[in-house]
Formats: C-alpha cells, sequence, structure tokens
C-alpha cells in the first residue's frame, strides 16, 4: 500500500516538472523569435559610443618598427637584470673591497662581527663611491644617445661597455692579461681594443683578487704580533689553560680603534683604485 502511494506522488510530480519544462521552453522560444544578430551588433555598437572611457590596455614598445623590437628589448632588459650581479661583482671594484673586508674580521678574531649584511653593504656603497665617474660615463655616452634613439642597440651596448674596459685596463695587470691570451691562444694584439672581454673579465677578476690578499696579509701583520705577545706572556706566567685569543681580543679591538683603523683601511682601499 504504501509503495502505491510513494509510485503515485513520484508520477506526479514527474508529470508537474515535464510540464514546466515543456512551458519554459515554449517562452524562450516566443521571446527569442525575433531576435535578430545584426541587432544585437548594433545595440552593442551604440552601447562602446555611450560608454566614455574604455577597459582596454596597449602597451607598444616597438616604435612602429613591429613586435619582434619590443619583444626583444623586453628581452634584453631582463637579461641584464639577471646578469646585474655577475656585473657588480665581476667589473667592479666590489671584490677587492669585500675580500679585505673579510681578512680583516677574520684578523680582528670578531668571528660575525661586524655582520655580513654590513659588510656586505658598506661594499656596494663603496663600490657606488669608486664607480661615480664610470656610472656617469656610461649614461652619457650610452644610456642617454641610446633613449634618444641617435644611435644603434649595438653601438649603445658598445658605448655602455667601454666605460667599464677603461675601469679595468687601469686597474688589471699586464701578466693576468698575456696569461689568459696565451691560454685562449690569441696572438697580435697590438691595441687595447684588440682584447676581447672574455679574456679582460677574468684578468681583471684575478688581479683582484691577488691585490685583495696582499692587503689582507699586511693587514694581519699587527694582528699576529699581539697574538704572539699574549701567548708567550701567558705561557711565561703558566696560565697555559687559558686561551691566549681570549685575551688579546681586547688588545686587538683597542689597537684597530685607537689607530682609527676604519678611515685607514677604507682610505687606502679607495686611493688602491685608478679611476
Amino acid at each position: 500500500m504504501r509503495r502505491s502511494i510513494r509510485l503515485k506522488k513520484f508520477i506526479t510530480a514527474y508529470f508537474i516538472i515535464f510540464t514546466l519544462l515543456l512551458l519554459g521552453c515554449r517562452v524562450y522560444a516566443t521571446g527569442t523569435a525575433g531576435y535578430n544578430i545584426e541587432d544585437s551588433r548594433e545595440e552593442v555598437t551604440n552601447l562602446e559610443k555611450d560608454i566614455p572611457f574604455s577597459f582596454g590596455v596597449t602597451v607598444d614598445t616597438s616604435n612602429d618598427e613591429g613586435t619582434l623590437a619590443g619583444t626583444l628589448q623586453m628581452l634584453l632588459v631582463i637579461t641584464v637584470i639577471s646578469i646585474a650581479p655577475s656585473i657588480v661583482v665581476m667589473m667592479t671594484s666590489f671584490t677587492r673591497i669585500i675580500v679585505v673586508f673579510h681578512f680583516l674580521r677574520t684578523a680582528l678574531g670578531t668571528q660575525s662581527t661586524p655582520p655580513n649584511n654590513v659588510l656586505i653593504g658598506l661594499a656596494l656603497f663603496l663600490t657606488l663611491f669608486i664607480m661615480t665617474p664610470t656610472i656617469d660615463r656610461i649614461n652619457q655616452e650610452g644610456i642617454k644617445p641610446l633613449q634618444e634613439g641617435t644611435v644603434t642597440q649595438e653601438e649603445g651596448l658598445k658605448a655602455c661597455m667601454q666605460p667599464l674596459r677603461d675601469f679595468m685596463f687601469q686597474n688589471v695587470e699586464t701578466e693576468d692579461v698575456n696569461f689568459f691570451l696565451e691560454m685562449a691562444r690569441i696572438e697580435n694584439v697590438e691595441e687595447l681594443q684588440d682584447i676581447p672581454n672574455a679574456v679582460l673579465i677574468p684578468s681583471f677578476m684575478l688581479g683582484e683578487l691577488r691585490k685583495s690578499f696582499i692587503i689582507g696579509f699586511l693587514i694581519y701583520i699587527p694582528f699576529i704580533i699581539i697574538d704572539m705577545v699574549v701567548a708567550s706572556t701567558l705561557m711565561a706566567m703558566g696560565m697555559m689553560m687559558l686561551p691566549p685569543t681570549t685575551i688579546s681580543m681586547p688588545f686587538k679591538i683597542l689597537l684597530f680603534v685607537m689607530a682609527d683603523g676604519w678611515n685607514l683601511v677604507i682610505g687606502q682601499l679607495v686611493k688602491s683604485f685608478h679611476y
């Protein structure tokens, strides 16, 4: 009995839903019978005319020369941004400065004081100070003519590279250049312009490492003397269990402060560059 009642309810609900669907389809067909595609297009056009502004965004970096130029420009910008840290490290004074700072911190025995962030930040600002004339030349000789369109991109890149090459030539050692020229089997180099960047950049880096290690050795000498004096004194007093570095570090810091060590180190570092 209950199953027959449920079956009757299901059949009744089914017919009601089916009837509603038929009525809905008929109303939709009646409403769209007079629909015209051309009329809808005219309505959309009129609507666009009534809107006082547009949501479209257009980016044009090709200067009416086609989309390929714009794509190449974006690729060039992304490439420069990605290799910018390498440019700062390899072709500027940053390498010599940061290596000397690490030698100084190790010689003082302060381990992590000053921290790496402070040393890197100071090295970056000193690099900016030393490279300011070179940066100004790059801006005047390369970037501005390229922005004004008076030179091509290839000529602009060469003009931007030339001040960096001049800076490296002023600070590179002849023996390092000859070493890499021999390794690259490049002969008959009569002018500096004939030396490729693939030879000049590693030669400059090798010279910077050599000079920074020489400066680091000279910085170590007075602090080693203090360590030796303290160690000898402790042994003479029979205090062999006391680490000499614990006693010598305050004396080394005192000597560095009294001699105005930061001014001496930074001043000699800046003067060691020819720019």
